[in-house]
């Protein structure tokens, strides 16, 4: 029987220190630079004290990138340019320094994590640190079947929340959130369409390396048919992910409470994070406090999902291709928050002349 309850994450999870977020805006308006001069900088640094607990805000010094992958089985009906079963080429090209969020953490000094939970392939083929949390071979096809077992589901939810705890643990102070899949834009989108009561076309994009309109009107007719199967069981966060989600996005969603509940922030990627973050907001609805949407990937899913949980990307410059690497480009904007709200002096308190004798 589970003992897994995921009301409890509502009693867990803490909006962060409105106190220590006056204290910062009293300290802010104090600096030299006029208040309001800095445009989202100020709002990032204001939003990272009481993330922080700390006023002045402190360095960004222990950044990840977090990458969650797997396969998914709807991409066997053709909703993506890259094959069924394909991630574990997009894995490889990140362990090898070959992909575009892999030089760009490379070139900003940040470690990159990658977590196998439904790659289908021989576990034996990847290094072992990738593959400890592996839950399944593939997910299974959301169109005709759930993605996984309610004992997956659970397993995977745990395991998202272990590595939360690892991360906090282990001291990283921002964690750059995103995912290595094939069909995963395909589920994502299948999410925010359940949460939102829209339609499938209203939410289905053209993922990372953009298809072409007859893929486009396959996988809006993969995420209709899923959703039929999504909207009964839309009251249970975790039977909705086990019907529709798959292990990736079933442990991301798990990391993403767990990391509000240990209060560690973190910077959403693309339509699949997002879709997480809209699901973790349905269990918990002080959760988003602690997270920043990264960037504008172009995904109408990710548009709607941000929409509803009322937060503005960082950055839009159209980039497609997941993996983290359009957070990546988020990421100096809220280190430069960090420094300039935590460096930049005060000004000097006015002097008042003795008076005379």
């Amino acid at each position: 029987m589970s003992t897994l309850n995921l009301d409890d994450f509502s009693d867990l999870i803490e909006r962060p220190d409105g106190g220590v977020r006056r204290d910062a805006e009293e300290r802010r308006a104090r600096l030299v630079v006029p208040q309001g001069s800095l445009g989202r900088l100020d709002e990032l640094g204001e939003w990272l004290a009481p993330a922080q607990a700390a006023v002045p805000v402190r360095p960004l010094t222990r950044p990840r990138l977090l990458l969650f992958a797997g396969d998914h089985g709807v991409a066997s009906l053709g909703v993506s340019r890259r094959p069924a079963g394909g991630a574990e080429q997009l894995v490889r090209a990140v362990l090898d320094g070959e992909s575009p969020a892999a030089v760009l953490a490379a070139r900003l000094g940040v470690p990159v994590r990658i977590v196998d939970l439904a790659l289908d392939c021989e576990p034996e083929s990847l290094p072992a640190e990738v593959v400890s949390h592996r839950i399944r071979r593939g997910s299974g096809r959301i169109d005709i079947e759930d993605a996984l077992t309610a004992e997956e589901a659970e397993a995977a939810f745990r395991a998202g929340m272990a590595l939360a705890d690892e991360e906090a643990d282990s001291g990283t102070d921002l964690v750059v959130l995103g995912d290595i899949s094939v069909g995963g834009t395909t589920a994502a989108a299948v999410l925010i369409a359940a949460l939102c009561g829209t339609d499938a076309s209203v939410v289905t994009g053209r993922g990372g390396e953009p298809i072409d309109d007859l893929a486009w009107m396959r996988k809006c007719a993969a995420v209709r048919d899923a959703l039929r199967r999504a909207r009964p069981v839309l009251g249970d966060q975790l039977e909705l992910l086990a019907a529709v989600g798959g292990a990736d996005l079933t442990a991301m969603t798990g990391f993403l409470l767990q990391s509000a509940v240990r209060h560690t922030p973190v910077l959403l990627d693309g339509v699949v994070s997002a879709a997480c973050a809209l699901v973790a907001q349905r269990v918990a609805f002080r959760a988003p406090d602690w997270w920043l949407a990264g960037h504008d990937s172009g995904e109408p899913g990710q548009a709607k999902a941000f929409d509803r949980m009322a937060v503005e990307p960082l950055v839009d410059h159209g980039v497609r291709v997941g993996e983290g690497a359009g957070a990546l480009l988020a990421l100096p904007l809220v280190q430069a928050a960090a420094a300039l709200l935590g460096e930049l002096p005060e000004r000097p308190r006015p002097t008042h002349a003795e008076p005379e004798a």
